[in-house]
């Protein structure tokens, strides 16, 4: 029976997607009328049932009222950006947990720190082909399905320096753990590569490009894909 239950894990959480995609709503926020107007047409047609907002504000009066599951967010916006939105809709009870992702044309590194800062799930940077905009956000809604329906929470004690999955306990070398412990630490939050070393590995200690990334692959085998984020460039971040 065990070894049957992943698989059938598996192919519920397929049906949940594939049948939840109509369900979808998502809110597009830009004050860009032929962004609203291409994008939202696109979106319809994959399913999604879509509204628009054309400034920060906005975006979160809609929030409130509609309860979308996914919000495209431009970062320059007129009257509230994009960035205090974010920020207004992790700290407003009721819409806190709205998956956010950035859409906009500000892709230096400052920019998606502070986008992550803010509390967004993903940060896409214009302009990007149509296709690969709707992976991202097949992608962003699914981690998003997949937390509903999985009980498999990692639980991490840095006194104890425990690490459990599920229940079972998972042992981890030092500096796996010390990597684990610091991106759990802050859920959601944006670490950088160089936040990282200096806090792991330590701003004396001489380390190779792809430590990190090898660190990564090695606690991604052993608490599962899902958790650790890559954002390209910038850092890693941790989701539950």
């Amino acid at each position: 029976m065990s070894r049957e239950c992943p698989n059938l894990f598996a192919i519920a959480l397929s049906l949940h997607y594939l049948c939840g995609t109509m369900n979808h709503r998502i809110l597009i926020v830009d004050d860009e009328p032929d962004i609203l107007e291409f994008v939202g047409y696109n979106l319809k047609k994959q399913g999604y049932e879509v509204e628009t907002a054309v400034n920060g504000r906005e975006a979160v009066d809609r929030t409130l009222a509609w309860h979308p599951h996914l919000i495209l967010l431009d970062a320059m916006m007129p009257i509230m950006d994009g960035f205090e939105a974010c920020r207004l809709i992790r700290t407003t009870k009721g819409i806190e947990d709205t998956l956010v992702v950035f859409l906009t044309a500000r892709n230096d590194e400052n920019s998606q720190v502070r986008g992550f800062d803010a509390g967004a799930d993903d940060y896409i940077a214009k302009p990007i082909q149509l296709k690969a905009l709707e992976s991202r956000i097949r992608a962003v809604l699914r981690r998003h399905d997949y937390k509903e329906v999985s009980d498999e929470s990692i639980m991490v004690d840095p006194e104890r320096h425990i690490v459990t999955r599920g229940g079972e306990e998972i042992v981890l070398p030092r500096k796996e753990f010390n990597l684990l412990a610091l991106l759990h630490s802050q859920p959601g939050r944006l670490f950088t590569r160089e936040q990282i070393y200096d806090t792991v590995w330590g701003a004396d200690i001489v380390v190779g490009d792809r430590t990190i990334d090898v660190h990564v692959r090695n606690l991604r085998k052993k608490i599962g894909d899902r958790h650790i984020i890559t954002i390209k460039g910038v850092g890693y971040k941790y989701e539950d």
